[in-house]
């Protein structure tokens, strides 16, 4: 599956933001990137600050631009408000829920151990990362000594991020249930969801 590879930090520096987790580089120089970065005053326009948006969030989640744009036509098309709806199915992604339960210390991590198959829903291996999880799927990293050692050490560095509470977490047993959907409050997006609605509706 294609994924972004290119630098990181650029790209937070573009936006400002620690898109891919904290940065002593983007808290060292907190303008843009390039010899302009600093002293580049230049207006966006409201075409390109949706745009901006619209990136932030996607390069959050790990998502290609098709891949994106699916989830808004999918959350498009169900009854409901469609920001909250786009944001509900990329939290509920299986490569969100594993970062989320702390098996992976960034998305990209989770992402990975998802794609080589050390992970499980309901006793069976998935190796999709956009799997959709549904409300009591059991998430759990396979019973072998490398998919745990791996998943233990990044329990361990993941232990100053919580838990969210539709989630819960045993993690002796290397498990995880989705007990309920998460509401439009418990989720932080890094970006302004209305706006992205409104840019792929134009």
């Amino acid at each position: 599956m294609a994924r972004y590879t290119g630098p990181r930090t650029r790209i937070s520096r573009r936006f400002g933001v620690p898109i891919f987790g904290p940065s002593k580089s983007l808290e060292r120089k907190s303008y843009g990137p390039g010899i302009h970065g600093p002293r580049s005053r230049r207006k966006h326009t409201d075409y390109a600050l949706a745009l901006m948006e619209k990136q932030k969030l996607r390069f959050y989640y790990g998502l290609m631009e098709k891949q994106f744009r699916g989830v808004y036509e999918t959350a498009n098309n169900r009854r409901g408000i469609t920001g909250e709806i786009m944001l509900e199915i990329l939290e509920t992604r299986l490569d969100s829920v594993v970062y989320n339960l702390g098996f992976g210390t960034t998305r990209a991590a989770a992402r990975q151990l998802v794609s080589h198959g050390h992970v499980m829903v309901n006793g069976h291996k998935v190796d999709i990362p956009s799997y959709a999880l549904k409300v009591n799927d059991v998430i759990e990293i396979k019973d072998a000594s490398g998919s745990r050692q791996v998943a233990s050490h990044n329990l361990e560095l993941s232990t100053s991020r919580v838990v969210p509470d539709w989630l819960t977490l045993n993690k002796d047993a290397f498990k995880g249930v989705v007990t309920r959907f998460p509401s439009s409050e418990e989720i932080h997006p890094i970006a302004n969801v209305q706006t992205i609605v409104e840019f792929y509706s134009r």
